[in-house]
C-alpha cells in the first residue's frame, strides 16, 4: 500500500509530490547573504513566486547577512541536501573567498555546494573623473603606461571582483596602478569624482548615479562584450594587444546543498532559466547592472571552476593577502 511515508522517501521526492503533499511540508528558502534592496537580493526575489508555483510549497528569501556572504553560503551548505535551503550567491563567496581565508573557511564551496543555476554577470564599469583626459580603453592603458605609479584605482576591499579586475588590467597590459580599498562601493567612486583616486572598478548600479550628473565618466568595461545598459562603452580587452582575452566579472548565482539529487536540481535550473527568459526579469536585472544568463546545471558548473581558477590566479600573481 502506497503511503504518505513511502511517497516521501528519497531527498528529492517532498519536491515531486504535487501541491497539496508539498503545501504541508517546510518552507523552501532562499538565502541571500547581503542586505535587502541589493542585487542579490532582487536576484533572489525574482525566484520566490516561480518556485512556489513550481513546487507548490511556501518560498521566502532570508536575509542571512556577514562575513562578505560566507555566513549564509556556510548554511546552505550544512542544511539537508533536499533541495528545500537554495543559495543566491555571488563570485566572491563561491570562487573567491576560499583562496584567501584557506583554513579559516568552514566550508568548501566546490564540494559542498551544488551549482544549480547561473542568474547572470556583474561586469565592472571602469570609470575616471570628467576631467580626466581619457575616454577609451585604449587611452585609458595609454594614459596608465604614460604615468606608471603614479595612477591608482579604488574598489569596495581587498580581495574583491573589482579590485581583482583592476589587478588582472595590470598582470595583462603591464600596467603599474596602484590599488585603494575603501569600506564600501560609494565613498569607492565618489573619490574618483574628487579626484583623490584615478579610476574605480566597481558596478553599474553603483556608478551610474555620479555617471548621469556629469561628475564620472565610463570608458571601459570588463566583459568580454559591451554591457546592453552601456552599448556606447568598448570592453576593457580592446585597450592593448596584451590585454585580448580581458573577463573579470562578478557573478550571481543559484546553490543548493551539495549531495542534492540531480532531478531536484534540473527542476530549479528549469524554473530559474524560464524566469530569465520573461522580459520583465531581465529588466529588472538590467536595472541592477546585472545581465541576465542562462545556463544548464553541468555548464554552470563548469564556469564555476573556470572562475575559481582564474581568480586563484590573480590572487597569486597580484600577491593579494588579507593583511594588506
Amino acid at each position: 500500500m502506497l503511503t504518505r511515508r513511502t511517497m516521501v522517501t528519497g531527498a528529492g521526492a517532498a519536491l515531486y509530490a504535487g501541491p497539496a503533499l508539498a503545501q504541508s511540508d517546510r518552507t523552501i528558502r532562499i538565502i541571500a547573504g547581503f542586505p535587502a534592496g541589493g542585487g542579490i537580493d532582487v536576484s533572489a526575489r525574482l525566484l520566490v513566486d516561480p518556485i512556489k508555483d513550481a513546487f507548490g510549497a511556501p518560498t521566502i528569501v532570508e536575509n542571512r547577512t556577514g562575513a562578505a556572504g560566507m555566513i549564509a553560503a556556510s548554511t546552505v551548505a550544512k542544511a539537508a541536501p533536499d533541495g528545500r535551503t537554495l543559495l543566491m550567491a555571488t563570485s566572491g563567496e563561491i570562487a573567491i573567498s576560499h583562496h584567501l581565508y584557506k583554513e579559516k573557511m568552514t566550508y568548501d564551496p566546490l564540494k559542498e555546494l551544488a551549482p544549480v543555476a547561473l542568474v547572470g554577470i556583474v561586469p565592472c564599469v571602469v570609470v575616471v573623473a570628467e576631467a580626466t583626459p581619457v575616454r577609451t580603453p585604449q587611452e585609458l592603458i595609454a594614459y596608465a603606461k604614460a604615468n606608471p605609479g603614479k595612477l591608482s584605482f579604488s574598489s569596495s576591499g581587498v580581495g574583491n571582483p573589482q579590485q581583482l579586475a583592476g589587478e588582472l588590467m595590470n598582470i595583462m597590459a603591464g600596467t603599474n596602478v596602484l590599488h585603494v580599498p575603501y569600506r564600501g562601493s560609494a565613498p569607492a567612486v565618489t573619490d574618483v569624482a574628487t579626484g583623490a583616486v584615478t579610476m574605480s572598478f566597481s558596478s553599474l548600479a553603483t556608478v551610474q548615479g555620479l555617471m548621469q550628473s556629469g561628475k564620472i565618466r565610463a570608458v571601459a568595461v570588463t566583459s568580454l562584450d559591451r554591457m546592453p545598459q552601456l552599448p556606447d562603452v568598448a570592453p576593457l580587452q580592446d585597450g592593448a594587444p596584451g590585454l585580448k582575452g580581458y573577463e573579470l566579472l562578478n557573478w550571481f548565482g543559484l546553490f543548493a546543498t551539495g549531495g542534492t539529487p540531480a532531478d531536484v536540481i534540473d527542476k530549479i535550473n528549469a524554473v530559474t532559466n524560464k524566469t530569465l527568459a520573461e522580459p520583465k526579469t531581465a529588466k529588472t536585472l538590467s536595472d541592477q547592472g546585472i545581465v541576465a544568463r542562462k545556463t544548464s546545471p553541468a555548464e554552470f558548473k563548469a564556469f564555476v571552476e573556470a572562475e575559481s581558477r582564474k581568480f586563484r590566479e590573480v590572487i597569486e600573481k597580484a600577491k593579494i593577502k588579507l593583511e594588506n
